[in-house]
């Protein structure tokens, strides 16, 4: 998994969930060939590693061995998870969505990884008990839909998804479209307390938050929700509630293109030559969750825009690890937390091959970029749930 030895980074993940799929045995190889994985030798898994186009090398059981001894010196900063079972993926998203993408979506099928995508009447009637992992597609769970409406309140789709969120939320027995985001958002909260995995991109990852920690305030305007939000709704936020973000400020004007000083879009000032965001470095064997969702080939990743490119490092609460940043702009790109039992991982953009992904571009190709860094990490929040789980070090 190297740069220079893998042919397709992308589709190697299909490979591994395909091979726990067939009940055949798999080790993660963290910080080894840029995190290379050691699979059973298969006529099946050759085959398969062939016709998708997936670089991979026949071992013997000695070389095999030898890496795996090599690995396990304390003086290496490496380690082999073994990987038990291929999780049940589930993304969240409108069975209608708009024309333009979403990056796990794209990625989960070019990798042929085998997903559902569920929304609303599915997890307030708790079908995500059906699944170990979630992905929020670029979701605004205030009930502002998306926060479009100063450039596109008369465009044909944004009236249309309006009118289709009001449907459901009245079909669902809410007055109100933010009262059943709230209410979704709570069922994903307690998925994630109870053990689950979530993963969110670009809007998802600061409303999802904002909604939680607005929890029976009313902060949307009247073009929103009917009527006028109430009195000085910022000093009644509750942070506590939160996953990731703390002491931010609310954007008040309707018409812009924004929900909260967390967010970096409108105040960073990258030239796109120069946008990148670097990954840390964790110790492989003490603290294994963090280097897995690191893994790659390089530690320096392409920055991409999005509605919510990146987040404020001072709205990050302090519980919360910061995987990667722009040590320049001091902007947080990848962060990754704990809740109750769970886990959740955000990742600021939208198109990680995409710089500036604007409504109604054409989806990215995949094909032409089968060794991308930036979706690399979306594979590994999706792999990494299949690790076996350490007891913890004392």
């Amino acid at each position: 998994m190297s740069a220079e030895n893998q042919k397709n980074h992308l589709k190697a993940y299909g490979i591994v969930f395909y091979s726990l799929e067939k009940g055949i045995k798999a080790k993660w190889l963290l910080n080894y060939d840029g995190g290379a994985f050691l699979l059973e030798n298969s006529n099946a898994i050759i085959k398969e590693c062939k016709i998708r186009g997936v670089s991979y090398q026949v071992i013997s059981d000695a070389k095999a061995q030898i890496i795996l001894q090599d690995i396990s010196s304390p003086s290496k900063n490496q380690e082999a998870v073994t990987l038990e079972k291929a999780p049940k993926i589930a993304v969240y998203s409108p069975k209608d969505k708009m024309p333009w993408d979403d990056a796990v979506t794209m990625v989960l099928k070019y990798a042929e990884i085998p997903f559902d995508v569920i929304y609303d009447e599915e997890v307030l009637n708790d079908k995500l008990l059906l699944y170990e992992w979630l992905h929020l597609h670029h979701e605004d769970f205030t009930g502002q839909y998306g926060r479009f409406y100063g450039s596109f309140r008369t465009a044909p789709w944004y009236i249309d998804r309006k009118q289709k969120a009001e449907a459901l939320a009245k079909k669902l027995g809410y007055d109100k479209v933010s009262q059943e985001k709230l209410a979704v958002s709570k069922k994903i909260r307690d998925f994630v307390i109870g053990g689950g995995f979530m993963f969110a991109m670009c809007s998802a990852t600061d409303s999802f938050d904002i909604a939680l920690s607005a929890d029976g305030v009313d902060i949307a305007e009247s073009m929103f929700d009917g009527d006028a939000s109430e009195p000085d709704y910022q000093s009644k936020l509750d942070y506590t509630k939160t996953f990731a973000f703390k002491d931010y400020t609310l954007v008040k004007n309707p018409t812009t293109y924004e929900f909260s000083s967390i967010d970096m879009t409108r105040k960073r000032r990258i030239p796109k030559t120069s946008d990148y965001f670097h990954l840390q470095e964790y110790s492989a064997k003490w603290d294994p969750v963090p280097t897995m969702l690191t893994q790659n080939h390089t530690q320096l990743v392409k920055g991409f825009m999005g509605q919510t490119t990146s987040f404020d490092r001072n709205s990050v609460k302090p519980t919360v690890l910061v995987m990667g940043e722009n040590r320049v702009n001091r902007e947080a790109r990848y962060i990754h937390g704990t809740k109750g039992k769970g886990m959740f991982t955000f990742y600021g953009g939208h198109d990680p091959e995409d710089y500036t992904h604007r409504v109604g571009d054409p989806k990215t190709e995949l094909d032409l970029h089968p060794n991308s860094p930036g979706y690399r990490l979306i594979l590994n929040n999706v792999l990494f749930p299949a690790a076996k789980k350490k007891k913890q070090k004392t």
